[in-house]
């Protein structure tokens, strides 16, 4: 089983940058392929990206390719989340998640892990 912690959300203006941490606790960690999500109000949780346990295969979502890199360090037990060019529709709570799996997906039911959230807001 793994704990997931995130960390590293804020307020930022557009056009800005903020680096998200997720701090993974218990065994194995370099054999789960971990993701990013977001929720913003009133909306379904939606993917972001995503990076399979030896950090090969990723994928991101469209409305953040070129502008979000996800990157882990199996060492250290953290997926990092660097977001730049923010835009205001990037506000959102930010999750991360991690699947015992050897697959990259981008939906949500395929991952059993969670973290708790960090809010991400992006002023106009």
């Amino acid at each position: 089983q793994v704990q997931l912690v995130e960390s590293g959300g804020g307020l930022v203006q557009a056009g800005g940058s903020l680096r998200l941490s997720c701090a993974a606790s218990g065994r194995g960690f370099s054999s789960y392929a971990m993701g990013w999500f977001r929720q913003a109000p009133g909306k379904e949780r939606e993917f972001v990206a995503a990076k399979e346990w030896t950090g090969g295969i990723t994928r991101y979502a469209d409305s953040v390719k070129g502008r979000f890199t996800i990157s882990r360090d199996n060492a250290k037990n953290t997926v990092y989340l660097q977001m730049n060019s923010l835009k205001p529709e990037d506000t959102a709570v930010y999750y991360c998640a991690a699947e015992l799996s050897t697959a990259v997906h981008s939906i949500a039911p395929a991952y059993r892990y969670w973290g708790q959230g960090t809010q991400v807001t992006v002023s106009s």
